[in-house]
């Protein structure tokens, strides 16, 4: 391919560069960066010109630094990052006009609470399963979360991707557990579980069951065990009967047990219904909600967390559970300000005819052109259908024929269970600094599941929804200190809603409108 051959020039919430390839491909690189809110220069300005306006976010960056002293000490300082110069490592950076550069925060001062796990409740016993965790100081929403639940309130738990969910709702529940075993007022029964926890998928589920073995084995002793389909039946009934504390099932085999006279609801005292705007999606859920509403004692615990609750999902939960308290984290519906954005218009030129095929392949041309530049660990590649999964992995595949600079990973619901286990393992553990690994998925991997470590995610196809949205972006940059890169690939009028709502996002307005008796 030929080398970037373009100019820059002033466009609304960024930069844009029109770049010149073979054949007709055209594309237009728009960066949006939501840490900053500075306009673009004209090309006559020299590179400092908005210093001023850069002092003033980096004054206000260190004020509420300064406030947060106390929870950095426990944290290691992660060097300032700065918008790449044209040698740097890291796709499309050379393809990004980089007149001006600007500094992150060190963390995202919304994450961490100044509240100590001491502080919020936390018992001796969980402090030092924390410790051996290396979890020294609660996340925001674990913060705030922990005394209602703890409490036995029944919670809607909302924030935004990777804000430390799952841990938020573990914490206390395994804290009261445990102290009732320490009291002599429980202990495990033969299929009748203490705590159900229902995930949309296998995967997810899979994930929420390390949590729940992780917290076990470094200090805090609970039997956990998970039940899904495309496992063997057999096993699962068996582990059943030895007695289980918390239960990790999706809807289906849940629904499957309980029917079947294999499971009893008699000792629950929570429900967890993790991802519950994706749960409501699921044609099992609504029977196993109301299998689980009916055969549970009256006083039992609902949480309900998500990291998006359109208004519909929140008028079914509160038309059915009217006592619910709304936990929502200060990121709900945001996308984490430690990523940037990056619009690739692939429409093409403007003689070129615009067909599906077409546009397929103005974002394969794309998605190669990135993969050219230069490598990153891991990448996730997000397309909407199954057979544009394929496409893009073979594609990907073909450009590196003999398998050395590339692992490409499928993820969707064609494969078997077992073998998108395996793609999310391989995913997980350590890649080779030769090897680039890139997952090509549908939205079943954006679905809560934590890949630890992503550099990029690639927005192959628009998503269809504001939800989707938020969900596959929010698989980089987690946590307080993750950084990563979103490339979303647009094509004819997806190109001014993809500017609406970066411009949306870099001014940190919820990309979902938020229901108005939650508003915060």
């Amino acid at each position: 391919m030929e080398a970037v051959n373009g100019k820059a020039l002033p466009f609304g919430i960024g930069w844009n560069l029109r770049l010149r390839t073979k054949a007709t491909h055209s594309f237009l690189f728009i960066s949006n960066s939501s840490t900053t809110d500075s306009k673009p220069q004209s090309r006559f300005e020299k590179p400092n010109a908005n210093k001023n306006k850069q002092n003033a976010l980096i004054l206000r960056s260190k004020e509420k630094i300064r406030r947060r002293k106390q929870a950095e000490l426990d944290e290691n300082p992660t060097p300032t990052r700065r918008r790449s110069s044209p040698h740097s490592k890291g796709w499309g950076d050379t393809r990004v006009t980089t007149s001006f550069k600007f500094s992150l925060p060190l963390e995202d001062t919304n994450f961490f609470s100044l509240k100590s796990f001491k502080d919020i409740g936390c018992a001796d016993f969980v402090l030092h399963s924390l410790h051996n965790l290396s979890l020294t100081r609660p996340s925001h929403i674990q913060a705030i979360s922990f005394a209602p639940i703890i409490a036995g309130k029944s919670c809607i738990v909302a924030d935004q991707s990777g804000s430390g969910k799952t841990l938020a709702y573990l914490v206390p529940i395994i804290q009261r557990l445990r102290q009732q075993e320490l009291d002599g007022r429980h202990k495990s029964s033969s299929q009748a579980p203490t705590v159900l926890i229902l995930a949309p998928t296998a995967e997810l589920a899979y994930q929420v069951l390390h949590n729940c073995r992780s917290m076990s084995k470094s200090g805090v002793p609970f039997k956990s065990m998970l039940v899904t389909g495309g496992f063997a039946q057999k096993t699962q009934l068996e582990s059943l009967k030895q007695g289980v504390d918390v239960l990790v099932a999706t809807p289906g085999r849940f629904l499957f047990l309980m029917t079947e006279g294999f499971l009893q609801l008699t000792n629950l005292t929570c429900a967890v219904l993790d991802e519950v705007d994706i749960l409501f999606g699921d044609e099992d859920f609504e029977k196993a909600l109301q299998c689980l509403i009916s055969s549970s004692p009256v006083d039992s615990q609902y949480l309900f967390v998500t990291a998006t609750l359109p208004k519909n999902v929140y008028s079914k939960l509160v038309e059915v559970f009217p006592d619910c308290e709304m936990v929502m984290g200060p990121s709900m519906h945001r996308i984490s300000s430690r990523l940037e954005e990056i619009i690739i218009d692939c429409s093409g030129e403007g003689v070129q005819e615009k067909t599906l095929d077409t546009a397929f392949l103005n974002k394969k041309a794309a998605l190669l052109k990135l993969v050219e530049e230069n490598r990153v660990p891991r990448t996730i590649v997000f397309c909407n259908k199954i057979e544009t999964c394929r496409k893009v992995e073979n594609a990907l595949n073909r450009f590196d024929r003999k398998g050395t600079r590339m692992q490409v990973l499928p993820f969707h619901a064609a494969m078997t269970q077992e073998s998108r286990l395996a793609s999310m393992k391989e995913f997980t553990r350590s890649p080779s600094k030769e090897v680039s690994q890139f997952m090509v998925c549908t939205d079943r991997a954006s679905r809560g599941i934590d890949f630890a470590g992503v550099d990029h995610v690639i927005l192959f196809d628009y998503p269809r929804d504001p939800s989707e949205y938020v969900r596959r972006v929010g698989r980089t940059a987690r946590g307080a200190r993750g950084q990563g890169k979103a490339f979303i690939f647009v094509v004819g009028k997806q190109v001014s809603l993809a500017r609406k709502i970066s411009e949306r996002n870099r001014k940190g307005h919820p990309l979902h409108d938020v229901p108005s008796a939650y508003e915060s």
